[in-house]
């Protein structure tokens, strides 16, 4: 193998498949869709052009950005593939890896969520204890800022992505299908699992999702302790029927 040390302590290397590990709870999902053919398709044609990124980690190595790249390789039954091996840590390699992949297209919104969710640990636990007598909430609110300043969001969308990190995943799946709009859905975020999950019966009996004024309701009730299943029936039933988003 060409092995191609440099300034960085960091080389690239054509590695076998089986060495390179999926990311730990990675939260960007690998679809078939056209999008992957069209990388397949380049993949045959031209090989791997942009070498995936890589750490060692126990007796191989974890990928931090190519999951894709890997991907399309076992579908043209390709052993090996140039990567980018990096010796970093824990929170950089969360952080490059949700770089890497957060501003592609066709993002879904539960992997924004968990992807930002990631980010912001990460740069919480490399900024360690608040210092120059900053409070816990200015160090918060700087590894929020620096997220909307590199992403392009604003402060309070990152928080509302990792607010959908709370939803049942029955839920979020329909967050991602386009069946719940996204601000109805952070607001039922912040109703305990249980409720939600009896909205989600009676979504499937009335054949309806909440809208953002229905689903601030429900939050409300539930953070007053008076949220059950006929009480929920009824906000449901509010919904004039030319309004209904049909599931």
């Amino acid at each position: 193998m060409n092995k191609k040390p440099d300034m960085q302590n960091e080389y690239i290397e054509n590695l076998p498949l089986n060495k390179l590990a999926a990311f730990e709870n990675h939260p960007f999902r690998v679809t078939q869709d056209e999008e992957l053919q069209k990388l397949v398709d380049s993949i045959k044609e031209n090989g791997v052009l942009i070498p995936a990124i890589a750490r060692p980690k126990g007796d191989g190595f974890e990928l931090i950005a190519g999951h894709r790249r890997k991907f399309a390789c076992q579908i043209l039954g390709i052993e090996t593939m140039p990567v980018l091996v990096r010796d970093i840590t824990n929170e950089q390699a969360v952080i490059s890896m949700v770089d890497s992949n957060v501003q592609r297209e066709n993002v879904l919104p539960s992997e924004k969520a968990f992807a930002y969710k990631m980010k912001l640990e990460a740069l919480k636990r490399q900024a360690g204890r608040p210092k120059n007598n900053l409070s816990p909430v200015e160090t918060n609110f700087r590894s929020d800022e620096k997220i909307a300043q590199e992403t392009g969001e604003s402060r309070a969308q990152i928080q509302r992505y990792i607010r959908l990190t709370e939803l049942i995943p029955q839920l979020l799946d329909m967050v991602d299908a386009g069946k719940i709009a996204f601000r109805p859905a952070v607001e039922l975020s912040y109703m305990p699992k249980e409720q939600q999950t009896l909205l989600l019966s009676v979504m499937e009996a009335e054949q309806s999702t909440p809208s953002l004024s229905q689903a601030q309701k429900l939050k409300a009730l539930s953070a007053e302790g008076k949220l059950d299943e006929p009480t929920i029936n009824g906000v449901m039933r509010e919904q004039k029927g030319n309004q209904q988003e049909q599931i």
